[in-house]
């Protein structure tokens, strides 16, 4: 960059890259995922759950079905509608909570919310006629919709509760699944999906002393309100004369911070690494609007943003938040000068131009109009001076809303927008301006020993009555591992062993091997913020297979040889390589604690979730079940 360039910015970009650096630098760690550690053993009480008010009592089962899910959340409840749409009513849903549900029946903390748009987070709502309370909706909300979309397609008479799955074993002299579980159950079926979900296991930083430590302790997934008080909305009034630690400042406690603060008597949070917190602006929903959506509104607003995550914009931001925003960002960095005259990349195109620009999207009208112009490398640097001065707001808002300087400059990211997961919230700041509210930066260390009495950092020993863990969830260990349970396939080959050289699916669905088998989230699908789109789509496709196979009265499905080569290849080859970008971020579950994926097969497919999904559409409509062995 030119010297008269630089001149035209109002931040320095050779000063932040250095910051960047700097800041990445002193938060990685050798261990990487290892810096945490299982929740088992002596730690199994943190996964234990607080949210059942009864315990089911009942004899063990032995029966046979078609399919058994394992996972209510959105996933497994998804799938069971989907098989009822398709006519397929002998399956079983097996989850170790309480009631359906998932990541939101175990994270019921205060202030949890959906940093998604309800409008197109909650699936199906065509079909439920439901209406959101709010743009953006929280955990109560989100655990009725659970309810109404139990009731209407009649899943909780097919669900056993109160039960965990400890082995999945295929019999291959009966070509069926045994599922055992926790309650001696031997259960077998057809197929099996597993719908585990990709944030469901907690973790917790390896700390000296953390078994020593006398006073309360939960994790934030499973809030403790016997201890707290109060309810997901807050209220915390059981914590009006004790000292409270929180350790973590993603974005969980982005969302339950303030309600600590307006509880507890002291509140101290511990902070590693701080989140990148942008404007939420919740509204209330417009019940007229609502009610003047035609027929198929919700899939086009789904698809709509994700257009926008995906570079494949339109005209018009149907959803216009802090998700498109950032790209929109992205966008209007890239185009200066309106719709007559736009300069890109020191480029000046015209309206014909500008308009095709809009038609394909970003990444067509890049690589079809001006890739003969310009490099890669000049698009990364434009790209980067955007996120600086998109980066540089955010920062700028930590100085407006946070009284103490050095509070506000502790609180300020400095990282790529995407390094980690973007926040929105318009209470957290602020939080920090109360007088029983104190940050505790560890300047990229984290938290590393716990006394009896409390919390030991620089020396100093913190003492609190009770130490809250937002710690996060298990991201990159082993997929057995996060699901709690073991597959065995054909001839005893686990799942953990064959893919411990790298992911083998087809379609990030099937695995050779591991027939009348269906996964959703461990890779090699699309990866999208809004993950109830893709589940929603795979289950529909799962289910279209099953129905498929029991036309053609066929008992066996499983990935060829052939197809899933041809799909890693496709992974591999459409693979962006985001290495250097996720290597020069800070350590967080986006780049595996500052150990990113080095190997292309474990990549999600590069081409974007809206292509993966119309791949999906185009093969159903083959209606050859074109890359699988059956019989």
């Amino acid at each position: 960059m030119s010297a008269k360039e630089k001149e035209k910015l109002s931040f320095d970009p050779d000063f932040l890259r250095n910051k960047y650096r700097e800041e990445r630098d002193k938060r990685l760690k050798f261990e990487g995922n290892d810096q945490y550690v299982e929740v088992k053993g002596d730690f199994s009480y943190f996964v234990e759950d607080p949210y059942i008010q009864e315990k089911i009592t009942r004899d063990p089962e032995e029966n046979t079905y078609h399919t058994v899910i394992i996972g209510g959340g959105f996933g497994g409840v998804l799938s069971g509608a989907r098989l009822r749409e398709q006519g397929i009513n002998d399956f079983r849903i097996i989850e170790k909570g309480g009631d359906f549900g998932g990541t939101w029946y175990w994270n019921r903390y205060p202030g949890a919310s959906c940093d998604i748009e309800s409008y197109i987070y909650f699936p199906m709502l065509e079909e439920t006629n439901f209406i959101p309370r709010r743009k953006y909706t929280d955990a109560a909300e989100t655990l009725d919709y659970f309810n109404i979309l139990s009731e209407k397609f009649t899943l909780k008479e097919n669900a056993l509760f109160q039960t965990e799955v400890n082995e999945v074993q295929w019999l291959a002299n009966e070509d069926l699944w045994l599922i055992k579980t926790n309650r001696q159950d031997s259960i077998k079926a057809r197929y099996v999906i597993h719908a585990n979900g990709f944030l469901n296991r907690p973790k917790l930083p390896a700390m000296k002393g953390i078994n020593d430590y006398a006073g309360h302790t939960f994790h934030t997934s499973r809030w403790d309100y016997e201890y707290t008080g109060g309810d997901s909305n807050g209220e915390l009034n059981n914590l009006k004369d004790k000292t409270v630690a929180i350790i973590g400042t993603g974005a969980t406690a982005v969302q339950c911070v303030p309600h600590l603060a307006a509880g507890a008597k002291k509140l101290y949070v511990f902070q590693r690494t701080p989140s990148s917190i942008d404007e939420r602006n919740n509204t209330n929903t417009d019940i007229d609007w609502f009610n003047s959506q035609k027929v198929g509104w919700q899939d086009e607003r789904r698809e709509n943003f994700e257009g926008f995550l995906t570079g494949n914009f339109t005209s018009k931001d149907l959803v216009n938040d802090g998700w498109t925003e950032i790209f929109r960002t992205i966008l209007g960095g890239l185009i200066k000068n309106g719709p007559s005259k736009v300069t890109i990349l020191g480029w000046v195109v015209t309206a014909p131009f500008y308009q095709d620009f809009y038609r394909v999207g970003l990444k067509e009208f890049i690589r079809n109009k001006f890739m003969k112009f310009v490099t890669r490398k000049d698009i990364n640097h434009k790209v980067e001076i955007v996120d600086f001065e998109k980066m540089e707001k955010v920062r700028a808002r930590a100085d407006k809303l946070v009284s103490d300087p050095k509070t506000a400059e502790s609180l300020k990211p400095y990282y790529r927008q995407l390094c980690k997961r973007p926040c929105f919230h318009d209470e957290y700041l602020q939080a920090f301006n109360n007088n029983n509210v104190e940050l505790i930066d560890t300047d990229g260390q984290g938290v590393k020993e716990i006394s009896t009495k409390g919390i030991i950092h620089d020396g100093k020993e913190y003492a609190v009555d009770c130490i809250i863990f937002a710690s996060g969830f298990e991201v990159g260990t082993d997929y057995s591992r996060r699901c709690g349970y073991q597959i065995s396939g054909i001839e005893g080959i686990t799942l953990s062993d064959k893919w411990k050289d790298g992911l083998a699916t087809f379609h990030g669905i099937h695995s050779k091997g591991f027939p009348n088998s269906f996964f959703y989230g461990p890779g090699q699908g699309p990866m999208t913020a809004n993950f109830t789109h893709s589940l929603d789509e795979q289950s529909s496709h799962v289910a279209y297979i099953l129905k498929q196979l029991d036309e053609k009265n066929l008992k066996y499905v499983e990935a060829s040889s052939e197809a899933e080569s041809e799909w890693i290849n496709t992974i591999v080859a459409k693979a962006r390589n985001m290495q250097s970008f996720q290597e020069a971020c800070t350590p967080g579950y986006y780049n595996n604690e500052g150990k990113p994926n080095t190997n292309p097969q474990n990549n999600t497919y590069g081409g974007g979730a809206l292509e993966y999904f119309k791949l999906l559409k185009d093969w159903r409509k083959s209606n050859n079940l074109q890359g699988l062995k059956t019989y």
